[in-house]
């Protein structure tokens, strides 16, 4: 009698689920992405939900009170939804903070930590690899949208401002190397991205800890800095948008590749002040009259540059005329987009230590008066754009119409352009927008044409 052979196909078991949830800057965002695209390397399922999570990692924010206390609401939050937690993030970096409000937390780290985070998954949540199959997409694991993606060339900052903590959590400059900076843009443009945001704490300081040493890329030489950096990326093809740029001299070097279109016309500088005596204080730069005068000439060379910036008001020892000091710059600068923020007392921040302190009261009438005055500059400099056409990205479609950004706007922190549907789009379609009308932030117009 034949015997009967029966081909069983092997049956893998469900992958192990990992909640996770992500808090903070860019910055952090890029860390989250780093963990994630690591999680789904080694067979990691990612869960949409707390109940269906087997453990869940919060990469928290530390930078300023609110931020601490959302990172302490989102683990309270993840221990009474779930009940196995690892905490990662600057959060962590603050001594035993985390440790004292939720002792059952199954491990803490500091921020830029995946092999950290994943020896505490590894310890708490062993994987089940799957050689067989290719988990992890080529542009690797991204919380932002397919089409764009920010790119973050270094880690830490070599500046002591005394309002900021940021490099007791992150150290000194870490610059990447230049040619992994480049070849991760190559692959998310290979992968449909049409829009690289640099970030890093300090993007001018770029290479200078490794004394702008030069590498190779595709076979060609490029310098480990800025300018160098830039004008490789804008070899790709796809918009590039520079963040937390400091005003340094080699600055000037970017503007005239966004004057003929290599890099987009933007720059995010944060002034933080203008008061040579409150900029002394924060140990910043503190000479305004030579920044609305470099503003100037950036500006004949490249009249499409956006410039955007924040600002903190009530400063310990800030005065009215400090204020009003700030109020003029702002006047003067015709800064484009604008961010604003009430000095916050962050523990271990040299600036807790200076007398006057501003009273909470006096912060938000400054607070206040500053937003008035910068909302009128921008509604009057986007009133400029009535009748002009812009080229935009399309980031999101529906029945009514498509929400885009302009070259002058940052996801999540600028303006939106909004665009009554004549054709069809989708969320990466880069269209010609001829502006309808404007407010103090965003735009209406209708489409030109279509790329």
């Amino acid at each position: 009698m034949p015997v009967e052979h029966k081909t069983q196909a092997a049956t893998r078991p469900p992958a192990k689920n990992v909640g996770f949830v992500s808090l903070g800057c860019p910055k952090a965002t890029v860390d989250s992405e780093h963990i994630l695209t690591q999680l789904r390397a080694e067979g990691y399922a990612i869960s949409p939900s707390y109940e269906d999570a087997d453990l869940v990692v919060v990469n928290t924010c530390g930078f300023i009170d609110d931020a601490i206390e959302e990172s302490l609401q989102a683990i309270d939050e993840a221990l009474h939804e779930n009940g196995k937690v690892i905490v990662t993030g600057c959060l962590g970096a603050m001594g035993d903070i985390v440790q004292q409000h939720f002792p059952n937390v199954l491990a803490v780290t500091g921020p830029h930590a995946t092999h950290e985070v994943m020896g505490a998954i590894h310890e708490h949540l062993p994987p089940d690899h799957d050689p067989l199959i290719d988990l992890v997409p080529l542009q690797g694991i991204r919380l932002t949208p397919r089409h764009y993606a920010y790119l973050k060339i270094s880690e830490g900052c070599n500046h002591r401002c005394t309002f900021c903590i940021i490099p007791d959590l992150r150290g000194d400059l870490q610059s990447r190397p230049v040619a992994d900076v480049l070849n991760e843009a190559e692959r998310l443009v290979a992968a449909g991205v049409k829009e690289l945001l640099v970030i890093s704490q300090d993007t001018s300081a770029y290479g200078v800890d490794q004394k702008y040493k030069t590498a190779f890329w595709n076979g060609m030489p490029v310098k480990t800095r800025m300018t160098e950096l830039c004008a490789a990326l804008a070899k790709l093809g796809v918009w590039v948008r520079l963040h937390y740029v400091y005003p340094y001299p080699h600055v000037d070097e970017v503007i005239p590749l966004m004057a003929d279109g290599t890099l987009l016309p933007y720059l995010d500088i944060p002034f933080q002040h203008a008061s040579p005596r409150i900029l002394k204080a924060m140990r910043r730069p503190a000479a305004s009259e030579n920044t609305l005068q470099r503003i100037r000439e950036w500006r004949k060379i490249c009249p499409d540059l956006t410039l955007r910036s924040t600002f903190i008001v009530g400063f310990p020892g800030e005065t009215e005329d400090d204020f009003a000091q700030l109020l003029d710059f702002l006047e003067q600068a015709e800064l484009d987009r604008v961010g604003c923020f009430t000095y916050s007392a962050v523990e271990g921040a040299k600036a807790n230590q200076l007398p006057d302190h501003v009273d909470e009261d006096t912060k938000q009438e400054r607070l206040q008066r500053f937003m008035e005055k910068q909302a009128a500059i921008s509604r009057e400099k986007l009133a400029r754009k009535i009748g002009s056409v812009q080229r935009v990205l399309v980031d999101a479609v529906s029945e009514s119409g498509a929400i885009a950004r302009s070259a002058a706007d940052a996801p999540d922190i600028d303006g939106l352009v909004y665009i009554e549907q004549h054709c069809e789009l989708k969320p990466g379609d880069f269209v010609d927008v001829h502006i309808d009308a404007t407010d103090e932030h965003d735009m209406w117009g209708s489409i030109i044409s279509q790329c």
